[in-house]
Protein backbone atom coordinates (compact mmCIF):
# COMPACT_ATOMS: atom_id res chain seq x y z
CA UNK A 1 0.00 0.00 0.00
CA UNK A 2 2.77 2.33 1.08
CA UNK A 3 4.76 1.83 -2.37
CA UNK A 4 1.61 2.35 -4.55
CA UNK A 5 1.08 5.55 -2.53
CA UNK A 6 4.67 6.96 -3.33
CA UNK A 7 4.31 5.83 -6.82
CA UNK A 8 0.93 7.96 -7.02
CA UNK A 9 2.89 11.16 -4.99
CA UNK A 10 5.63 10.69 -7.64
CA UNK A 11 3.08 11.37 -10.43
CA UNK A 12 1.13 13.91 -8.82
CA UNK A 13 4.54 15.49 -7.97
CA UNK A 14 5.61 14.77 -11.66
CA UNK A 15 2.15 16.30 -13.41
CA UNK A 16 2.97 19.58 -10.74
CA UNK A 17 6.16 20.04 -12.09
CA UNK A 18 4.94 20.02 -15.79
CA UNK A 19 2.50 22.25 -14.84
CA UNK A 20 4.67 25.03 -13.23
CA UNK A 21 7.60 24.36 -15.98
CA UNK A 22 4.91 24.69 -19.16
CA UNK A 23 5.49 23.20 -22.06
CA UNK A 24 7.72 24.12 -25.54
CA UNK A 25 5.49 25.48 -28.11
CA UNK A 26 7.08 25.85 -32.24
CA UNK A 27 5.69 28.33 -34.58
CA UNK A 28 7.36 28.48 -38.02
CA UNK A 29 6.58 32.07 -39.16
CA UNK A 30 7.88 32.33 -43.00
CA UNK A 31 7.85 36.05 -44.53
CA UNK A 32 6.57 35.69 -47.95
CA UNK A 33 5.30 37.71 -50.39
CA UNK A 34 1.37 38.06 -50.88
CA UNK A 35 -0.71 39.42 -53.05
CA UNK A 36 -3.90 41.62 -51.18
CA UNK A 37 -6.92 43.82 -52.55
CA UNK A 38 -8.12 46.56 -50.83
CA UNK A 39 -9.93 49.54 -51.53
CA UNK A 40 -9.27 48.09 -55.61
CA UNK A 41 -5.75 48.22 -54.79
CA UNK A 42 -3.84 44.95 -55.74
CA UNK A 43 -0.42 45.48 -53.93
CA UNK A 44 2.14 42.63 -52.96
CA UNK A 45 2.31 42.81 -49.39
CA UNK A 46 4.60 40.91 -46.85
CA UNK A 47 3.16 38.86 -44.68
CA UNK A 48 3.95 35.60 -42.33
CA UNK A 49 2.84 32.70 -43.60
CA UNK A 50 0.91 34.79 -46.56
CA UNK A 51 -1.75 35.89 -43.60
CA UNK A 52 -2.64 39.33 -43.34
CA UNK A 53 -2.98 40.40 -40.34
CA UNK A 54 -0.46 37.32 -39.28
CA UNK A 55 -0.93 34.10 -37.52
CA UNK A 56 -1.75 34.14 -33.77
CA UNK A 57 0.88 33.06 -31.34
CA UNK A 58 -0.77 31.19 -28.78
CA UNK A 59 1.32 29.72 -25.34
CA UNK A 60 0.80 29.78 -21.80
CA UNK A 61 2.01 31.30 -19.05
CA UNK A 62 5.56 29.70 -18.26
CA UNK A 63 6.00 27.92 -21.82
CA UNK A 64 8.80 28.23 -23.66
CA UNK A 65 8.04 29.62 -27.28
CA UNK A 66 10.35 28.73 -30.25
CA UNK A 67 9.85 30.58 -33.41
CA UNK A 68 11.51 29.79 -37.04
CA UNK A 69 11.33 32.82 -39.11
CA UNK A 70 12.39 32.08 -42.62
CA UNK A 71 12.96 34.96 -44.45
CA UNK A 72 11.81 34.45 -47.98
CA UNK A 73 11.44 38.27 -49.39
CA UNK A 74 14.11 40.64 -50.79
CA UNK A 75 13.69 42.90 -47.78
CA UNK A 76 16.00 42.69 -44.46
CA UNK A 77 13.38 41.18 -41.60
CA UNK A 78 13.31 41.09 -37.99
CA UNK A 79 10.32 40.18 -35.73
CA UNK A 80 9.87 41.73 -32.36
CA UNK A 81 7.68 39.86 -29.26
CA UNK A 82 6.43 43.17 -28.38
CA UNK A 83 5.70 43.12 -24.63
CA UNK A 84 7.17 39.90 -23.66
CA UNK A 85 9.15 40.69 -21.15
CA UNK A 86 12.78 38.71 -22.80
CA UNK A 87 14.17 37.99 -19.18
CA UNK A 88 17.37 37.46 -19.99
CA UNK A 89 16.98 36.92 -23.69
CA UNK A 90 17.77 39.90 -25.35
CA UNK A 91 18.82 38.24 -28.14
CA UNK A 92 15.05 37.35 -28.84
CA UNK A 93 13.52 40.37 -28.69
CA UNK A 94 13.93 42.05 -32.18
CA UNK A 95 14.58 45.58 -32.83
CA UNK A 96 16.90 45.28 -35.74
CA UNK A 97 20.24 46.80 -35.12
CA UNK A 98 19.33 47.00 -31.46
CA UNK A 99 19.45 43.65 -30.14
CA UNK A 100 20.22 41.65 -33.43
CA UNK A 101 21.67 42.41 -37.34
CA UNK A 102 18.18 41.65 -39.89
CA UNK A 103 17.16 38.27 -41.25
CA UNK A 104 18.57 38.76 -44.99
CA UNK A 105 17.33 37.14 -47.81
CA UNK A 106 16.86 33.42 -47.71
CA UNK A 107 18.10 33.56 -44.80
CA UNK A 108 16.06 32.22 -41.23
CA UNK A 109 16.94 32.57 -37.42
CA UNK A 110 15.19 31.08 -34.26
CA UNK A 111 13.56 32.94 -31.65
CA UNK A 112 13.72 31.07 -28.45
CA UNK A 113 12.04 32.53 -25.20
CA UNK A 114 10.11 31.78 -22.03
CA UNK A 115 6.78 33.38 -20.92
CA UNK A 116 7.39 34.77 -17.52
CA UNK A 117 4.77 35.75 -15.06
CA UNK A 118 3.00 37.63 -17.83
CA UNK A 119 -0.44 36.31 -18.90
CA UNK A 120 -2.90 38.28 -21.32
CA UNK A 121 -2.75 39.97 -25.22
CA UNK A 122 0.53 41.18 -26.62
CA UNK A 123 1.24 40.66 -30.11
CA UNK A 124 4.58 40.51 -32.69
CA UNK A 125 5.64 42.53 -35.45
CA UNK A 126 8.08 43.11 -37.97
CA UNK A 127 11.21 45.52 -36.59
CA UNK A 128 12.59 47.66 -39.35
CA UNK A 129 11.93 50.89 -41.23
CA UNK A 130 7.79 50.36 -41.70
CA UNK A 131 7.28 46.34 -42.24
CA UNK A 132 5.30 46.23 -39.51
CA UNK A 133 2.49 47.94 -41.72
CA UNK A 134 1.34 44.17 -42.79
CA UNK A 135 3.96 42.09 -40.96
CA UNK A 136 2.37 41.54 -37.82
CA UNK A 137 -0.28 39.30 -35.72
CA UNK A 138 -1.41 38.49 -31.93
CA UNK A 139 -0.27 36.63 -28.97
CA UNK A 140 -2.06 35.27 -26.47
CA UNK A 141 -0.85 34.61 -23.54
CA UNK A 142 -3.04 31.67 -21.38
CA UNK A 143 -3.22 31.77 -17.65
CA UNK A 144 -1.27 28.39 -16.26
CA UNK A 145 -2.88 25.41 -16.15
CA UNK A 146 -5.92 25.09 -13.86
CA UNK A 147 -5.44 28.39 -13.16
CA UNK A 148 -8.68 30.57 -14.09
CA UNK A 149 -9.00 34.63 -15.17
CA UNK A 150 -9.68 37.06 -11.83
CA UNK A 151 -13.03 38.00 -13.85
CA UNK A 152 -16.29 35.62 -14.96
CA UNK A 153 -15.12 33.32 -17.60
CA UNK A 154 -16.00 34.40 -21.27
CA UNK A 155 -18.34 32.19 -23.54
CA UNK A 156 -15.54 32.80 -26.27
CA UNK A 157 -12.57 35.05 -26.99
CA UNK A 158 -12.23 37.52 -30.00
CA UNK A 159 -8.85 39.27 -31.58
CA UNK A 160 -9.57 42.58 -32.80
CA UNK A 161 -6.78 43.85 -34.48
CA UNK A 162 -6.42 47.84 -35.94
CA UNK A 163 -4.35 48.67 -38.55
CA UNK A 164 -3.78 50.63 -41.40
CA UNK A 165 -3.84 50.35 -45.11
CA UNK A 166 -1.56 51.91 -47.68
CA UNK A 167 -2.16 52.00 -51.73
CA UNK A 168 1.01 52.36 -52.29
CA UNK A 169 4.02 50.72 -50.83
CA UNK A 170 5.01 52.01 -47.31
CA UNK A 171 8.66 51.19 -48.29
CA UNK A 172 8.48 53.65 -50.79
CA UNK A 173 6.55 56.10 -48.78
CA UNK A 174 8.99 56.25 -46.20
CA UNK A 175 12.27 56.16 -47.93
CA UNK A 176 10.96 59.39 -49.98
CA UNK A 177 10.14 61.54 -46.67
CA UNK A 178 13.61 60.49 -45.02
CA UNK A 179 15.07 61.82 -48.66
CA UNK A 180 13.01 64.95 -48.90
CA UNK A 181 12.76 65.49 -45.53
CA UNK A 182 8.96 65.89 -45.94
CA UNK A 183 6.26 64.34 -43.84
CA UNK A 184 5.29 60.69 -45.03
CA UNK A 185 2.05 60.55 -47.27
CA UNK A 186 -0.28 59.00 -44.65
CA UNK A 187 -2.57 55.69 -45.11
CA UNK A 188 -5.66 55.29 -47.15
CA UNK A 189 -7.85 53.51 -44.87
CA UNK A 190 -7.88 52.37 -41.39
CA UNK A 191 -8.65 48.68 -40.54
CA UNK A 192 -9.97 46.21 -38.73
CA UNK A 193 -8.41 42.67 -38.70
CA UNK A 194 -7.27 43.96 -41.93
CA UNK A 195 -10.69 44.82 -43.44
CA UNK A 196 -11.37 48.56 -44.25
CA UNK A 197 -15.20 48.43 -44.25
CA UNK A 198 -18.08 50.01 -46.19
CA UNK A 199 -17.01 53.58 -45.20
CA UNK A 200 -14.23 53.70 -47.98
CA UNK A 201 -15.07 53.87 -51.40
CA UNK A 202 -14.83 50.10 -53.20
CA UNK A 203 -14.76 47.98 -50.01
CA UNK A 204 -18.36 47.11 -49.25
CA UNK A 205 -17.51 43.90 -48.84
CA UNK A 206 -14.03 44.00 -47.08
CA UNK A 207 -15.93 44.27 -43.93
CA UNK A 208 -14.85 42.20 -40.34
CA UNK A 209 -18.26 40.64 -39.17
CA UNK A 210 -18.29 39.68 -35.97
CA UNK A 211 -21.31 37.50 -35.28
CA UNK A 212 -22.54 37.07 -31.55
CA UNK A 213 -25.71 35.50 -29.78
CA UNK A 214 -27.62 37.12 -27.11
CA UNK A 215 -27.04 36.80 -23.66
CA UNK A 216 -23.20 35.92 -23.66
CA UNK A 217 -20.19 37.14 -22.75
CA UNK A 218 -17.21 37.96 -25.00
CA UNK A 219 -13.72 38.45 -24.46
CA UNK A 220 -12.56 41.41 -26.94
CA UNK A 221 -8.85 41.14 -26.94
CA UNK A 222 -8.14 44.58 -28.99
CA UNK A 223 -4.25 45.77 -30.31
CA UNK A 224 -3.79 49.04 -32.23
CA UNK A 225 -1.02 47.96 -34.82
CA UNK A 226 -1.84 51.08 -36.91
CA UNK A 227 1.59 52.30 -38.03
CA UNK A 228 0.85 55.70 -36.72
CA UNK A 229 -2.61 56.50 -35.13
CA UNK A 230 -3.34 56.54 -31.77
CA UNK A 231 -7.39 55.51 -32.02
CA UNK A 232 -10.80 55.72 -30.50
CA UNK A 233 -12.67 52.25 -30.77
CA UNK A 234 -16.26 52.37 -29.71
CA UNK A 235 -19.38 49.56 -30.54
CA UNK A 236 -22.24 51.36 -31.12
CA UNK A 237 -25.28 50.95 -28.19
CA UNK A 238 -23.01 48.70 -26.50
CA UNK A 239 -20.65 49.32 -23.44
CA UNK A 240 -17.31 46.91 -22.56
CA UNK A 241 -16.05 46.29 -19.00
CA UNK A 242 -11.76 47.01 -19.14
CA UNK A 243 -9.91 43.86 -17.59
CA UNK A 244 -6.66 44.34 -18.81
CA UNK A 245 -4.08 46.41 -20.89
CA UNK A 246 -0.88 45.35 -22.12
CA UNK A 247 -1.52 42.09 -20.55
CA UNK A 248 -1.94 42.93 -16.96
CA UNK A 249 -5.16 42.64 -15.50
CA UNK A 250 -6.91 45.99 -14.33
CA UNK A 251 -9.50 46.81 -11.59
CA UNK A 252 -12.51 46.68 -14.09
CA UNK A 253 -14.47 49.82 -15.16
CA UNK A 254 -16.96 50.30 -17.88
CA UNK A 255 -16.70 52.47 -20.68
CA UNK A 256 -18.28 52.78 -24.25
CA UNK A 257 -15.54 54.54 -25.96
CA UNK A 258 -11.70 53.27 -25.61
CA UNK A 259 -8.24 55.01 -26.84
CA UNK A 260 -5.85 52.42 -27.79
CA UNK A 261 -2.39 53.95 -28.88
CA UNK A 262 0.29 52.23 -31.12
CA UNK A 263 1.49 49.34 -29.36
CA UNK A 264 -1.53 49.14 -26.62
CA UNK A 265 -3.43 46.26 -25.88
CA UNK A 266 -6.94 46.45 -24.08
CA UNK A 267 -8.76 43.13 -23.69
CA UNK A 268 -12.93 44.09 -22.58
CA UNK A 269 -15.41 41.93 -21.86
CA UNK A 270 -18.53 42.38 -23.95
CA UNK A 271 -21.94 41.79 -22.65
CA UNK A 272 -24.04 40.92 -25.52
CA UNK A 273 -28.10 41.71 -25.35
CA UNK A 274 -30.71 39.83 -23.53
CA UNK A 275 -32.63 39.21 -26.69
CA UNK A 276 -32.55 39.26 -30.38
CA UNK A 277 -32.18 43.26 -31.26
CA UNK A 278 -33.92 43.16 -34.56
CA UNK A 279 -30.58 45.51 -35.33
CA UNK A 280 -27.24 45.37 -36.87
CA UNK A 281 -24.62 47.45 -34.21
CA UNK A 282 -21.26 48.78 -36.14
CA UNK A 283 -18.19 48.64 -34.63
CA UNK A 284 -15.83 51.70 -35.72
CA UNK A 285 -12.45 53.23 -34.76
CA UNK A 286 -10.91 56.38 -36.18
CA UNK A 287 -7.91 58.61 -34.67
CA UNK A 288 -6.85 60.50 -32.06
CA UNK A 289 -4.82 63.56 -33.60
CA UNK A 290 -2.98 66.30 -31.70
CA UNK A 291 -0.11 67.13 -34.47
CA UNK A 292 -0.14 69.65 -36.88
CA UNK A 293 0.88 67.35 -40.05
CA UNK A 294 -1.30 65.98 -42.20
CA UNK A 295 -3.42 62.48 -41.33
CA UNK A 296 -5.73 60.24 -42.55
CA UNK A 297 -9.31 61.63 -41.19
CA UNK A 298 -11.04 58.41 -42.36
CA UNK A 299 -12.87 55.66 -40.38
CA UNK A 300 -12.79 52.17 -40.49
CA UNK A 301 -16.15 49.77 -39.09
CA UNK A 302 -16.96 46.45 -39.16
CA UNK A 303 -20.36 44.61 -38.17
CA UNK A 304 -21.49 43.05 -34.92
CA UNK A 305 -24.23 40.91 -35.97
CA UNK A 306 -26.77 39.18 -33.60
CA UNK A 307 -27.51 35.14 -34.52
CA UNK A 308 -31.24 35.06 -34.47
CA UNK A 309 -32.18 32.00 -32.09
CA UNK A 310 -34.59 30.87 -34.23
CA UNK A 311 -32.93 31.25 -37.33
CA UNK A 312 -36.38 31.09 -39.68
CA UNK A 313 -39.42 33.39 -39.74
CA UNK A 314 -37.35 36.87 -39.36
CA UNK A 315 -36.03 39.84 -41.52
CA UNK A 316 -32.73 39.47 -43.52
CA UNK A 317 -30.22 40.88 -42.33
CA UNK A 318 -29.97 43.51 -44.78
CA UNK A 319 -33.43 45.14 -43.63
CA UNK A 320 -32.37 45.44 -40.31
CA UNK A 321 -31.81 49.16 -38.53
CA UNK A 322 -28.14 49.78 -38.92
CA UNK A 323 -26.89 51.63 -35.68
CA UNK A 324 -23.78 53.49 -35.91
CA UNK A 325 -21.15 54.21 -32.43
CA UNK A 326 -20.82 58.03 -31.66
CA UNK A 327 -16.94 58.52 -31.45
CA UNK A 328 -14.73 61.32 -29.78
CA UNK A 329 -14.06 64.25 -31.46
CA UNK A 330 -11.08 63.07 -33.08
CA UNK A 331 -8.84 66.23 -30.84
CA UNK A 332 -10.95 65.10 -27.59
CA UNK A 333 -8.04 65.39 -25.43
CA UNK A 334 -9.91 65.62 -22.37
CA UNK A 335 -11.54 62.25 -23.12
CA UNK A 336 -8.48 60.60 -23.28
CA UNK A 337 -6.87 61.90 -19.87
CA UNK A 338 -10.05 60.64 -18.36
CA UNK A 339 -10.29 57.65 -19.90
CA UNK A 340 -6.42 56.71 -19.42
CA UNK A 341 -6.44 57.85 -15.76
CA UNK A 342 -8.80 55.48 -14.98
CA UNK A 343 -6.35 52.40 -15.36
CA UNK A 344 -5.44 51.25 -12.19
CA UNK A 345 -3.22 47.77 -11.57
CA UNK A 346 -5.13 44.48 -9.65
CA UNK A 347 -2.56 45.75 -7.04
CA UNK A 348 -3.84 42.44 -5.06
CA UNK A 349 -1.84 39.68 -3.18
CA UNK A 350 -1.83 37.90 -6.54
CA UNK A 351 -1.51 40.33 -8.98
CA UNK A 352 0.77 43.17 -7.15
CA UNK A 353 1.75 46.18 -7.66
CA UNK A 354 5.38 46.27 -7.11
CA UNK A 355 6.28 50.00 -7.82
CA UNK A 356 9.57 50.92 -6.81
CA UNK A 357 8.84 53.22 -3.39
CA UNK A 358 12.16 54.61 -3.66
CA UNK A 359 14.34 55.43 -6.65
CA UNK A 360 18.03 55.39 -7.16
CA UNK A 361 18.18 57.04 -10.84
CA UNK A 362 15.88 59.83 -11.84
CA UNK A 363 16.01 60.82 -15.30
CA UNK A 364 14.13 63.41 -17.46
CA UNK A 365 14.09 63.25 -21.16
CA UNK A 366 12.17 65.64 -23.71
CA UNK A 367 10.61 64.10 -26.36
CA UNK A 368 9.36 65.98 -30.03
CA UNK A 369 10.41 67.13 -33.39
CA UNK A 370 12.91 68.98 -34.77
CA UNK A 371 14.76 69.46 -37.51
CA UNK A 372 17.90 68.69 -39.53
CA UNK A 373 19.60 71.10 -41.77
CA UNK A 374 19.07 70.56 -45.85
CA UNK A 375 22.46 69.17 -46.91
CA UNK A 376 24.30 71.55 -49.36
CA UNK A 377 23.36 72.19 -52.95
CA UNK A 378 19.76 70.44 -52.09
CA UNK A 379 16.79 71.55 -51.80
CA UNK A 380 14.67 70.15 -48.69
CA UNK A 381 10.76 70.36 -48.19
CA UNK A 382 10.92 69.92 -44.41
CA UNK A 383 9.70 72.97 -42.09
CA UNK A 384 10.13 76.10 -44.20
CA UNK A 385 10.87 74.46 -47.03
CA UNK A 386 14.37 75.02 -46.33
CA UNK A 387 15.04 71.83 -43.55
CA UNK A 388 14.39 68.24 -42.82
CA UNK A 389 11.89 66.69 -40.24
CA UNK A 390 13.77 65.19 -37.37
CA UNK A 391 12.75 64.31 -33.41
CA UNK A 392 14.84 63.45 -30.48
CA UNK A 393 14.65 62.60 -27.32
CA UNK A 394 16.79 65.19 -25.10
CA UNK A 395 17.32 66.95 -28.55
CA UNK A 396 19.20 63.69 -29.43
CA UNK A 397 18.54 62.39 -32.83
CA UNK A 398 19.03 58.53 -32.52
CA UNK A 399 21.34 57.06 -34.97
CA UNK A 400 20.82 53.42 -36.07
CA UNK A 401 24.33 51.43 -35.90
CA UNK A 402 25.42 48.90 -38.57
CA UNK A 403 26.45 46.54 -35.63
CA UNK A 404 23.56 45.34 -33.26
CA UNK A 405 24.33 47.53 -30.40
CA UNK A 406 23.52 44.48 -28.25
CA UNK A 407 26.16 42.63 -30.23
CA UNK A 408 28.82 45.32 -29.70
CA UNK A 409 27.81 45.42 -25.60
CA UNK A 410 28.28 41.43 -25.00
CA UNK A 411 31.52 41.28 -27.49
CA UNK A 412 33.31 44.69 -26.55
CA UNK A 413 33.34 46.53 -29.65
CA UNK A 414 34.26 49.88 -29.53
CA UNK A 415 32.76 52.84 -31.83
CA UNK A 416 29.35 51.41 -32.56
CA UNK A 417 27.88 53.34 -29.54
CA UNK A 418 28.62 55.99 -26.64
CA UNK A 419 27.41 56.15 -23.40
CA UNK A 420 26.99 59.76 -22.54
CA UNK A 421 23.23 59.91 -23.10
CA UNK A 422 22.11 63.05 -21.61
CA UNK A 423 20.52 62.66 -18.27
CA UNK A 424 18.32 65.93 -18.55
CA UNK A 425 18.56 68.39 -21.21
CA UNK A 426 21.51 70.12 -21.76
CA UNK A 427 19.62 74.08 -22.12
CA UNK A 428 16.66 74.00 -20.14
CA UNK A 429 13.83 75.63 -21.71
CA UNK A 430 10.22 76.44 -21.99
CA UNK A 431 9.13 73.34 -23.11
CA UNK A 432 5.61 73.79 -23.61
CA UNK A 433 5.80 77.42 -24.32
CA UNK A 434 7.39 79.38 -27.29
CA UNK A 435 9.72 77.35 -29.48
CA UNK A 436 13.27 78.48 -29.25
CA UNK A 437 14.74 80.02 -32.86
CA UNK A 438 17.31 76.93 -33.34
CA UNK A 439 15.00 74.17 -33.72
CA UNK A 440 17.97 71.45 -34.89
CA UNK A 441 18.72 68.11 -33.21
CA UNK A 442 22.03 66.63 -32.69
CA UNK A 443 22.37 63.18 -34.12
CA UNK A 444 24.50 60.46 -32.36
CA UNK A 445 24.28 56.79 -31.43
CA UNK A 446 24.05 57.08 -27.57
CA UNK A 447 22.87 54.74 -24.65
CA UNK A 448 22.22 55.09 -20.79
CA UNK A 449 23.81 52.73 -18.91
CA UNK A 450 22.42 51.37 -15.52
CA UNK A 451 23.38 48.57 -12.85
CA UNK A 452 21.44 45.50 -12.64
CA UNK A 453 18.08 46.39 -10.81
CA UNK A 454 18.67 50.04 -10.40
CA UNK A 455 15.43 51.59 -9.09
CA UNK A 456 14.41 54.39 -11.77
CA UNK A 457 12.23 57.18 -12.71
CA UNK A 458 11.90 58.84 -15.87
CA UNK A 459 9.78 61.70 -16.32
CA UNK A 460 9.16 62.19 -20.02
CA UNK A 461 8.24 65.52 -21.11
CA UNK A 462 6.60 66.71 -24.78
CA UNK A 463 7.74 70.04 -26.10
CA UNK A 464 6.07 72.24 -28.30
CA UNK A 465 9.16 72.72 -30.89
CA UNK A 466 7.25 72.34 -34.29
CA UNK A 467 3.62 71.62 -32.04
CA UNK A 468 2.64 69.59 -29.03
CA UNK A 469 2.21 65.96 -29.96
CA UNK A 470 1.15 62.99 -28.44
CA UNK A 471 3.81 60.58 -27.83
CA UNK A 472 3.25 56.84 -27.55
CA UNK A 473 6.20 55.42 -25.93
CA UNK A 474 7.53 51.92 -26.01
CA UNK A 475 10.24 50.20 -23.54
CA UNK A 476 11.22 46.77 -24.96
CA UNK A 477 12.13 44.38 -21.68
CA UNK A 478 10.14 45.98 -19.58
CA UNK A 479 6.80 46.66 -17.86
CA UNK A 480 7.05 50.46 -16.09
CA UNK A 481 4.32 51.99 -13.84
CA UNK A 482 2.60 54.85 -14.60
CA UNK A 483 2.49 56.48 -11.53
CA UNK A 484 1.61 60.47 -13.01
CA UNK A 485 1.08 62.41 -15.45
CA UNK A 486 -0.24 65.86 -16.26
CA UNK A 487 -0.13 69.31 -18.86
CA UNK A 488 2.36 71.74 -18.82
CA UNK A 489 5.42 71.67 -17.65
CA UNK A 490 6.75 69.04 -15.09
CA UNK A 491 7.11 70.59 -11.98
CA UNK A 492 9.52 68.39 -10.10
CA UNK A 493 9.05 70.20 -6.62
CA UNK A 494 4.99 69.45 -6.74
CA UNK A 495 4.11 67.12 -9.31
CA UNK A 496 5.86 64.45 -7.21
CA UNK A 497 3.62 64.56 -4.35
CA UNK A 498 0.59 63.33 -6.57
CA UNK A 499 2.49 60.49 -7.71
CA UNK A 500 0.28 57.39 -7.32
CA UNK A 501 2.51 54.92 -5.63
CA UNK A 502 -0.49 52.25 -4.55
CA UNK A 503 -2.12 50.68 -7.85
CA UNK A 504 -0.61 52.58 -10.30
CA UNK A 505 -1.52 50.85 -14.40
CA UNK A 506 1.71 48.78 -15.72
CA UNK A 507 2.27 48.84 -18.89
CA UNK A 508 4.99 48.36 -22.08
CA UNK A 509 3.56 51.73 -23.96
CA UNK A 510 2.39 54.57 -22.78
CA UNK A 511 1.48 58.17 -24.28
CA UNK A 512 3.25 61.10 -23.14
CA UNK A 513 0.55 63.54 -23.09
CA UNK A 514 0.51 66.53 -25.96
CA UNK A 515 1.93 69.75 -24.45
CA UNK A 516 2.60 67.37 -21.13
CA UNK A 517 4.38 64.86 -19.42
CA UNK A 518 4.07 61.50 -18.30
CA UNK A 519 6.02 59.77 -15.23
CA UNK A 520 6.94 55.93 -14.96
CA UNK A 521 8.87 54.14 -12.53
CA UNK A 522 10.99 50.52 -12.91
CA UNK A 523 13.18 48.38 -11.72
CA UNK A 524 16.04 47.41 -13.97
CA UNK A 525 16.14 44.05 -13.64
CA UNK A 526 16.73 42.66 -17.11
CA UNK A 527 20.15 42.78 -18.61
CA UNK A 528 20.70 43.38 -22.16
CA UNK A 529 19.87 46.37 -24.53
CA UNK A 530 17.02 47.72 -24.47
CA UNK A 531 15.46 49.95 -26.89
CA UNK A 532 12.66 52.52 -26.27
CA UNK A 533 11.21 54.60 -28.95
CA UNK A 534 7.51 56.34 -30.09
CA UNK A 535 5.29 54.02 -31.35
CA UNK A 536 4.22 56.58 -34.54
CA UNK A 537 6.87 54.70 -36.67
CA UNK A 538 7.24 58.25 -38.77
CA UNK A 539 8.56 59.32 -35.13
CA UNK A 540 10.88 56.73 -34.86
CA UNK A 541 12.27 56.86 -38.47
CA UNK A 542 12.94 60.77 -37.11
CA UNK A 543 15.02 59.74 -34.62
CA UNK A 544 12.56 59.52 -31.54
CA UNK A 545 14.51 56.71 -29.73
CA UNK A 546 17.23 55.65 -27.57
CA UNK A 547 18.74 52.55 -25.91
CA UNK A 548 19.29 51.40 -22.22
CA UNK A 549 22.27 48.64 -21.38
CA UNK A 550 21.55 46.88 -18.02
CA UNK A 551 24.61 45.60 -16.76
CA UNK A 552 24.40 41.86 -15.50
CA UNK A 553 23.54 41.14 -11.77
CA UNK A 554 25.23 38.75 -9.49
CA UNK A 555 22.95 35.91 -9.97
CA UNK A 556 23.28 32.74 -12.14
CA UNK A 557 19.55 34.02 -13.31
CA UNK A 558 20.88 37.46 -13.54
CA UNK A 559 23.24 37.24 -16.27
CA UNK A 560 22.34 38.16 -20.32
CA UNK A 561 22.60 34.54 -22.15
CA UNK A 562 24.80 34.10 -24.35
CA UNK A 563 23.83 34.89 -28.19
CA UNK A 564 22.48 32.34 -29.87
CA UNK A 565 24.77 30.08 -32.68
CA UNK A 566 22.48 31.19 -35.58
CA UNK A 567 22.02 34.95 -34.82
CA UNK A 568 22.52 36.87 -38.17
CA UNK A 569 25.23 38.72 -39.55
CA UNK A 570 25.37 42.18 -40.21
Amino acid sequence: MAASHMLFCFWVLLLFMNNAAGETRHYKFNVEYHNVTRLCHTRTVLTVNRKFPGPQLVAREGDRVIVKVVNHIANNVTIHWHGVRQLTTGWSDGPSYITQCPIQANQSYIYNFTITGQRGTLWWHAHISWLRVSIYGPIIILPKRNESYPFAKPDKEVTIMLGEWFNSDPEAIISQALQTGAGPNVSDAYTINGYPGPLYNCSSKDTYKLKVKPGKTYLLRLINAALNDELFFSIANHTVTVVEGDAVYTKPFVTDKLLITPGQTTNVLLKTKPEFPNATFLMAARPYVTGQGTFDNSTTVGILEYEHPSHHNHKSSKNLTIIQPVLPPINATGFVVNFTGKFRSLGNAKYPANVPKTVDKKFFFTVGLGTNPCPKNTTCQGPNNSSKFAASVNNVSFQLPTIAILQAYYFGQNGVYTTDFPTQPLIPFNYTGTAPNNTNVMNGTRAVVLPFNTSVELVMQDTSILGAESHPLHLHGYNFFIVGQGFGNYDPNKDPLKFNLVDPMERNTASVPAGGWVAIRFFADNPGAWFMHCHLDVHTSWGLRMTWIVLDGPGPNQKLQPPPSDLPQC
